[in-house]
């Protein structure tokens, strides 16, 4: 939100704080401001300038030359814009001045005319976007005189960062009523130059209300809260007088004209969005505000046309929509020079609704922007007649008759547009923030802000009324906590936590699962990835009703697509060693119409490039199939207590290379998760890029409870190790060797591994040599060798009656 620090200082007379002040301000009550813009650091040799003569140039058909009288005499100046006139006053910047931009201005010669100097655009002052035509300035100044004094630029404009909650913040009025000296009680409306005094009357109606010839109709009041209309006869469309169009350019608006401007003015003072119909356009006088029809389109005032779906809410007349309700007017009935009378509205649109049309059109307006954050219901008659009296000072004309009021069905006072209370306790002030807060500081805090605060009840409560402007905020106790801490402010409240109790409710066991696979993950070197749920229509089995973008209009079936996108994020900045994981959420079809879809908590992992860091000393060995599967043996303890490791039958997913798949399984049989290597084509890799390896395994949606560690004691008695290596066809998984040694082994057997596998010379074709070292120990005594030895003897017995295997050696 651009802010001009002048026009705050004018709607909150007492604010003396510097700019720099303000921002700081602003920032410790959670509108950090990005940016601070002199107006005036380049343009102090600017001045007014008026053209005393404008003819067309000798040698040019599209240039004029004009004698311009800038404060030490009249000089040439050659100028290629079509709007310049003899006797207006504009922008002039003379020879040796500075312009935005760093340009100087020199004296030129241009078609054989010289130019001693430059009127200027808009955009070439950095005060908008018009570069079509000269900027004209419309009242009485002197030539030479200071341009920035002239019309008013020694300001500042903040950039207020509002987050999407804070909508209230969306104007000028707004942010005075956090910054301003006593709040809302110190904030003051500017005078508007030449009000001529306006009594206001209102005709109210349920659903309908009218006041002569004109008719308000809301057809779908769950859209359209309220509906007010005015009705301005007699208006002079033209030029806005030069305190209004400096103040729209002071916040980086471009002046319309009077009537357009006028209602900028009031969006930019209050944050109500309005909008002015010529009224001879409209069909029988009559507003209807309903959702579109099938087939209806409507050219919007940007020029396109547009077609519109039947949830959109327009604003028609008796034949045909004529703006989208809340973003955008239609062209047919825009105000133009021609426009004499004018139907000025000011309207309450749903935000949900607001939002959903806007992104519908792929269109996004100040009005808009807005309405989707809400609006104050409270503020618009404020905002309507100002803007009325703003138009008759500006643009002439009267008010015919009075203000029609069409209000939806059910929005008493009781309804929408009644008043909003919440119960805050001190007590339970105390227990969130952690420092006692009495009822008067409670007031001083929140009543500035615009909280009306009733005194504590016999619950030990007390009763808050929400302004109109946070009604889309604060609807909760814990929202009104917010506020007393924002206002308090942060800084000060103690570093040190008071007492605290602790929670005696454990956590839930799937929420220690997943920080158990973190700790892991972690430990292995891994870092965790957050990526989004949303997904393409390849990724996902479920569609979502409002997706943020036609790209994401899924949820996602599996945690593999995102996190090899951020592998490839990480490639193409020349990263090659990646090791990613993250545990989240997947969603599948339910298979059953209008049931909620099956979710899944799963952990995925991912591994390219080395094993460990490069060092000098040795080379460095790429990651490959056994650490993932060690990966999987070790995430499979801690969510299935074991998982066993088999060849899939085909490749799943489809981003696995077939003859790398497996598929894990837990102890009773279920397939859990996968494994294995990446395909190439699955993932953007550059050709020095190593493989890519991954898994994913479900974690159990009702996981066992930790078990209390137990203490074991050191052992008493020593132990006895015996290796020896079996030969077996490739085919027969090391798993199934280590099954069968463990089923003969004895209860002895405390540690078993494979520390050798060998292929080549001296080997069978077809067959690997896998080594096993086995641990025995006793923890009553000491173990003989011919106990070690009898059962080293059954287990290669076992081995060569179960599995055919030949022993190498012991």
């Amino acid at each position: 939100m651009k802010i001009s620090y002048r026009w705050l200082q004018a709607v909150a007379p007492g604010l003396d704080d510097t700019p720099e002040a303000l921002a700081e301000r602003l920032a410790s009550l959670g509108a950090p401001v990005e940016e601070i813009e002199d107006l005036a650091a380049e343009l102090g040799e600017v001045v007014i300038g008026r053209v005393v003569s404008a003819g067309p140039h000798p040698n040019a058909d599209r240039l004029s030359l004009c004698k311009v009288e800038g404060g030490d005499g009249v000089v040439d100046v050659v100028c290629g814009a079509p709007n310049v006139k003899e006797g207006a006053f504009y922008p002039f910047a003379p020879v040796g001045a500075t312009i935005p931009g760093g340009f100087t201005l020199k004296r030129a010669k241009i078609r054989g005319e010289y130019s001693n100097g430059m009127l200027c655009s808009e955009k070439e002052l950095g005060l908008g976007r018009d570069q079509a035509g000269i900027m004209e300035l419309h009242g009485d100044f002197t030539p030479g005189e200071p341009f920035v004094e002239a019309v008013g630029l020694r300001d500042w404009r903040l950039d207020v960062e509002v987050t999407a909650n804070r909508g209230d913040l969306l104007s000028h009025a707004g942010v005075a009523r956090e910054v301003a000296p006593g709040g809302v009680s110190g904030i003051e409306l500017p005078e508007i130059p030449g009000r001529t005094g306006v009594s206001f009357d209102y005709q109210r109606g349920d659903g309908r209300a009218s006041a002569g010839a004109v008719e308000i109709e809301i057809a779908d009041g769950d859209l359209c809260s309220r509906y007010l209309g005015a009705v301005i006869r007699g208006v002079k469309v033209g030029p806005s007088p030069e305190w209004l169009a400096s103040r729209l350019r002071s916040v980086g608006a471009r002046p319309i004209n009077n009537v357009v401007d006028a209602t900028n003015y009031v969006l930019l003072e209050s944050g109500q969005p309005l909008h002015a119909f010529d009224l001879a356009t409209l069909e029988e006088t009559r507003i209807v505000v309903r959702r579109a029809r099938n087939g209806e389109r409507l050219v919007t005032l940007d020029d396109v046309d547009r077609a519109l779906g039947p949830d959109m809410l327009m604003i028609c007349d008796a034949a045909r929509p004529v703006a989208v309700a809340g973003v955008m007017g239609g062209g047919e009935t825009e105000v133009s020079d021609d426009t004499t009378d004018i139907l000025l509205e000011c309207a309450l649109f749903h935000p949900g609704n607001t939002r959903a049309t806007r992104r519908d059109l792929q269109m996004s307006t100040d009005a808009s922007y807005r309405f989707e954050r809400g609006v104050d219901p409270e503020g618009m008659e404020t905002a309507l007649e100002r803007a009325v009296e703003i138009i008759l000072a500006t643009a002439g004309g009267a008010l015919d008759g009075p203000v029609i009021d069409a209000r939806g069905p059910q929005n008493d006072d009781e309804g929408p547009l009644g008043p909003e209370w919440v119960a805050l306790r001190p007590a339970r002030v105390e227990r969130l923030l952690g420092v006692p807060f009495s009822v008067e500081r409670i007031r001083e805090l929140l009543q500035p802000l615009g909280f009306q605060v009733e005194d504590l009840d016999g619950a030990g409560s007390m009763r808050v009324r929400v302004p109109g402007f946070r009604r889309y905020d604060v609807r909760r106790e814990v929202d009104l906590i917010e506020e007393v801490a924002r206002t308090h402010g942060y800084d000060a409240f103690p570093a040190e936590l008071n007492h605290f109790r602790p929670g005696t409710v454990a956590d839930d066991e799937l929420f220690r699962l997943q920080d158990q696979v973190r700790d892991l993950m972690v430990a292995r070197g891994f870092l965790e990835a957050h990526t989004p749920a949303f997904a393409g229509a390849g990724e996902g089995q479920v569609e979502v009703l409002n997706p943020v973008s036609a790209e994401e209009g899924f949820l996602r079936a599996g945690l593999l697509p995102g996190l090899l996108r951020r592998v490839g994020y990480n490639f193409a900045r020349g990263i090659r060693d990646v090791r990613l994981f993250e545990t989240g959420t997947v969603f599948s079809d339910p298979g059953e119409p209008g049931a909620a879809p099956a979710e899944q908590i799963r952990v995925c992992v991912l591994a390219t490039g080395g094993r460990a860091p490069a060092h000098w000393e040795s080379g460095q060995e790429p990651v490959d199939f056994w650490d993932l599967k060690g990966w999987a043996a070790e995430l499979g303890a801690l969510a299935w207590s074991a998982v066993t490791v088999q060849p899939a039958a085909e490749a799943v997913p489809e981003a696995l290379e077939a003859s790398s798949a497996v598929v894990l399984l837990a102890p009773d049989g279920q397939e859990v998760g996968w494994a294995g290597l990446i395909r190439s084509s699955a993932v953007d890799a550059p050709a020095w890029a190593g493989d890519v390896w991954g898994l994913e395994l479900t974690l159990p949606g009702d996981p066992v409870p930790a078990q209390p560690p137990v203490s074991v004691p050191p052992p008493a008695f020593p132990s006895v190790e015996r290796d020896f290596a079996v030969v077996v066809p490739t085919s027969t998984a090391a798993g199934e060797v280590e099954a069968a040694i463990r089923a003969k082994a004895g209860k002895h057997l405390t540690h078993l591994e494979i520390f050798d596998v060998y292929e080549g010379e001296g080997i069978p074709l077809g067959t690997r040599s896998i080594a096993f070292r086995l641990r025995f120990r006793s923890g009553e005594r000491t173990l003989t060798d011919k106990e070690v030895d009898r059962a080293a003897e059954k287990v290669t017995s076992h081995l060569k009656e179960v599995l055919g295997v030949d022993t190498r050696g012991r």
